[in-house]
Order: structure tokens, then C-alpha cells, then sequence
């Protein structure tokens, strides 16, 4: 069985616009990683060591896909309206 076969058409149409591949996908990845930096910079502001130094910047993560997330998304957004 095919993959073609188990979306429905109407999804299958949606699926393949230039605006979903380009900028709505890459939009809700770096969402996702805005939402996993944010949540691991709260875990280190409350650890019980604040001397401990962590390897990841997790602040500056958090803030650079948060603001690719917000371009990618409106992007999508205006893609999503000019295609209609």
C-alpha cells in the first residue's frame, strides 16, 4: 500500500503546495525546538548546582528559533492567503 493511498486527496492537494514544504514545515520544526530550548534554559536556571556550566546555550537557542519560527510562520501564513 502505497502512502498516496492512505492520505485522502484533499490532504494529498494541501500536502504539496510550495508554501507548506518551504516555510509551513521548517516553521513548526523550529517551533518545536524554540519549545525544547526553553524548556531545558528553565531547567538550568533551576538547578541546585548554579555553578555548574552547561556546554549548550540554551538562552540563544531558544531566541533564534523562536524568531525563525515567528519569520517561517508568517511566511506560511502569506502563503496560505495569496494561494487562496
Amino acid at each position: 500500500m502505497l502512502l498516496q493511498d492512505l492520505i485522502p486527496a484533499a490532504l494529498d492537494d494541501w500536502l504539496y503546495h510550495d508554501w507548506v514544504l518551504w516555510w509551513l514545515l521548517p516553521g513548526i520544526a523550529a517551533t518545536l525546538i524554540a519549545i525544547i530550548a526553553w524548556a531545558a534554559d528553565r531547567r538550568r536556571m533551576r538547578r541546585s548546582d548554579p555553578d555548574a556550566v552547561g556546554l549548550i546555550a540554551w538562552r540563544d537557542i531558544s531566541f533564534w528559533s523562536t524568531f525563525a519560527a515567528l519569520l517561517l510562520l508568517l511566511a506560511a501564513l502569506r502563503g496560505w492567503l495569496n494561494a487562496s
